[in-house]
């Protein structure tokens, strides 16, 4: 069973751990684990009760940088995730978390129309997982000076 809960300072010692490991530094880079501790907007994930990533949601509209990338559609939501624990990755939980997140978290604002993120183009295990929840691939944009996928789920 998935389940989210909004992430505490209690959680920082994890996140920083989980940003040093090899396959989440690799797309997470110069992450600080104390920047994702707002309730509002980043989750652990956790299955069966264990805390297993991370998940963020945003409003785009909050973040005028990421917006010039995605485009200026109003009522959109980002979204970011990490799996954290090396025993879950590549496992197909990414697809069940995104699936889950997108209708108990994001979808549950009413005035939300879509779900985006960018993925990095070489990260095709992530934009797989990204497909497999139902999200497409609309553009090919830049961030960071690296070639990146849009990706969007709308509200069904």
């Amino acid at each position: 069973m998935i389940s989210f809960r909004a992430t505490t300072h209690d959680d920082v010692a994890l996140l920083a751990a989980w940003f040093e490991r090899d396959h989440v530094k690799r797309w997470w880079r110069n992450e600080r684990a104390e920047d994702h501790v707002d309730p509002n907007e980043h989750f652990l994930i956790e299955l069966k009760g264990r805390p297993v990533g991370m998940i963020q949601t945003y409003l785009v509209d909050d973040h005028p940088a990421w917006k010039e990338v995605v485009g200026e559609e109003t009522d959109l939501a980002g979204v970011d995730l990490l799996i954290g624990e090396p025993d879950l990755v590549g496992i197909g939980l990414g697809p069940a978390v995104l699936r889950q997140f997108a209708r108990a978290i994001v979808f549950a604002r009413p005035e939300t129309t879509a779900l985006v993120a960018t993925v990095e183009e070489r990260n095709s295990r992530s934009w797989r997982a990204f497909e497999k929840a139902g999200f497409r691939h609309v553009a090919d944009v830049e961030e960071d000076g690296l070639p990146h996928r849009l990706m969007r789920l709308d509200r069904s």
